[in-house]
């Protein structure tokens, strides 16, 4: 089963964690919803799968391509 890591594109603070482990995701569907400047800046699934893991919480700062979640295709 391939991995597909999902990245940050932007440094900022994850605000809301839309998906769970387990739960199926779609291409092009969020996965969370970064804090940037007073905008919130949805992270994007690259591919079709399922979550595999959730790397960060809410709250948590993260850096501009840091590993944010891994989906299973």
């Amino acid at each position: 089963m391939p991995e597909i890591r999902v990245k940050s594109e932007i440094a900022g603070s994850v605000w809301k964690i839309l998906k769970r482990p387990g739960e199926a995701v779609e291409e092009e569907e969020p996965v969370l919803l970064l804090e940037s400047m007073k905008m919130e800046i949805p992270v994007m699934a690259p591919r079709a799968g399922r979550v595999a893991e959730i790397r960060v919480a809410e709250g948590e700062m993260v850096a501009e391509g840091e590993v944010v979640a891994v989906i299973h295709a």
